[in-house]
């Protein structure tokens, strides 16, 4: 599947990059993806889970190590959307987002530039640094190429569902359509496995199988999804 590179246009058959008022959005047939989906950190649901989402009490902060005294450099290398690196970046974290689909990342980068014009969201997203490319086979080279030292290497892969599951909402299906599933998962965590100096974590639906290949030595679990551990050294103040 080919995708355009500029700012508009149509990005596969049905689904198409259009401006809607100052945002960049991905539409396609509103029967099968629902709205048009957007990045937009400054509202709605990031704006909400900022000041509501419980601090570095969250999943996502405890796996990648965020504590008392502690604040590590991240590297988000399937930032989709950029939600979880949005948290981290809330937390003071700096983070580097690579996102291989150019549609996403088309949005990711139009997120950010609007996010950085807001009071509230420009002191975070600053601490955002954003990348396109596959980690897959450039994660060395992407993260040489960026300002954010790699101590932690967040991984989020796609994980396959039956098209029928009710885990298959309307917004999962558009990114779908895209990303596909994330079949070379096992590749990716061997290259954030070489890459990273700390740890690796790696967010699963909680029932899932971890990825193949190298065993987690720490789980954390919570209600509908758990973060697998993969811990080179500890992280210090």
């Amino acid at each position: 599947m080919s995708f355009v590179s500029a700012r508009s246009g149509q990005v596969s058959d049905g689904l198409e990059l259009l401006r809607e008022g100052d945002a960049l959005v991905l539409a396609g047939d509103p029967a099968r993806y629902g709205k048009p989906l957007r990045v937009d950190f400054a509202e709605g649901r990031a704006a909400h889970r900022r000041r509501f989402g419980g601090g570095r009490g969250q999943l996502i902060a405890r796996a990648c190590g965020l504590a008392s005294g502690i604040t590590p450099n991240v590297i988000d290398a399937t930032a989709g959307l950029g939600r979880d690196a949005f948290v981290l970046a809330s937390l003071g974290a700096e983070i580097l987002l690579i996102e291989r689909v150019t549609a996403i990342y088309a949005l990711l980068e139009d997120g950010l530039a609007r996010a950085a014009d807001d009071p509230e969201a420009a002191a975070i997203v600053a601490r955002m640094h954003l990348a396109h490319g596959d980690a897959t086979r450039e994660l060395a080279a992407l993260v040489a190429a960026s300002p954010v030292a790699p101590q932690v290497i967040h991984l989020d892969p796609m994980f396959p569902h039956r098209e029928k599951s009710a885990l298959v909402k309307k917004e999962m299906r558009l990114f779908r359509e895209l990303a596909g599933d994330d079949d070379d998962a096992p590749r990716l965590l061997e290259a954030a496995l070489d890459v990273a100096t700390h740890r690796v974590v790696v967010k699963r639906p909680r029932k899932a199988p971890p990825i193949q290949g190298r065993a987690p030595q720490h789980v954390i679990e919570g209600k509908t999804s758990r973060y697998d551990l993969y811990v080179h050294r500890s992280l210090k103040a």
